[in-house]
């Protein structure tokens, strides 16, 4: 199949006469005329019904116009990933997340690749994540999975897991796991409505019919691990936001899947925006080549 002959059939086709698509391609009208023609003959058939004034397409040539859209719009599209490639990134890309565990790994070397970009980060619980960028003031929001939404693109990234964390010097820091029932002698501390690490936390114990006594709440992730760490009671978190701190144990939850999807969200509107675009790429990267931290 020849490329040029294809390109010729194409103008001709989308100008509807061999005058106009010769000067749009910058050929004479001989010229394209010959390419065509020696298409046609190639594949021994007729492309186009050619009247002293107008150039109609045969049924084949309709059929092989449809496909030619395609086939020159994926040869644009490819033509611009490349020549993207040469080009600077630059400008502001502003993310919203609930934590700093997930996200700081992706800016970080989202800033080495593209160290023309600015980058804002703002930290909050969920729905703030969540109402940032649906105002617009975050470009990109890493939150645990909202489900689907009629105006974002919701986009999963990895599964993670509720644990029980406590202080060092607690009775339970030599356990690997917990029940849930055992909470209940316990002064537990927990994030403030609007986090979605209380709302799964909340529905687990609802299913199980299990009623905390003792309940300390704390308006940030930061406040609920200093209280646990001075021993105020034992705390709740996503196992991928634990990090290391030697002053606290985790502890798994036997017999319970508890936990939720991890997930980037962005406006639809704002999709194809080459800084949302690239960014959505490098987290999925980071997400492929990530692993939860052993205890």
């Amino acid at each position: 199949m020849n490329h040029t002959q294809l390109r010729a059939f194409h103008a001709v086709a989308r100008v509807g006469s061999f005058t106009g698509a010769s000067k749009s391609l910058g050929v004479s009208q001989s010229t394209l005329s010959s390419q065509v023609k020696m298409l046609e003959e190639g594949y021994d058939t007729v492309l186009f019904h050619r009247g002293r004034r107008e150039v109609t397409m045969t049924d084949t040539g309709r059929a092989l116009y449809e496909t030619t859209l395609r086939y020159f719009a994926l040869e644009a599209e490819v033509h611009n990933v490349l020549k993207s490639a040469k080009q600077v990134v630059t400008g502001t890309l502003r993310v919203g997340a609930d934590a700093p565990f997930s996200v700081i790994p992706v800016l970080a070397t989202f800033g080495r690749r593209y160290p023309k970009v600015e980058r804002s980060v703002f930290f909050g619980n969920s729905q703030d994540v969540l109402s940032n960028v649906l105002s617009g003031a975050s470009d990109i929001g890493i939150l645990p999975d909202i489900g689907s939404h009629k105006r974002l693109d919701v986009i999963p990234l990895k599964r993670d897991r509720l644990v029980i964390f406590v202080a060092r010097d607690h009775p339970w820091a030599r356990r690997r796991q917990i029940s849930l029932k055992d909470l209940t002698s316990q002064t537990v501390v927990l994030r403030e409505d609007g986090s979605t690490t209380r709302s799964v936390f909340d529905a687990v114990l609802q299913q199980k019919n299990i009623k905390l006594d003792d309940t300390i709440i704390m308006g940030s992730r930061e406040a609920v691990r200093e209280a646990v760490a001075f021993g105020m009671g034992v705390g709740v978190v996503n196992e991928g936001e634990f990090g290391h701190d030697s002053r606290l144990h985790k502890l798994a939850i036997a017999n319970v899947q508890l936990g939720a999807n991890e997930c980037l969200i962005c406006r639809k509107v704002d999709r194809k925006l080459p800084l949302v675009t690239k960014f959505i790429e490098m987290a999925r990267e980071d997400v492929d080549s990530t692993h939860l931290p052993d205890s």
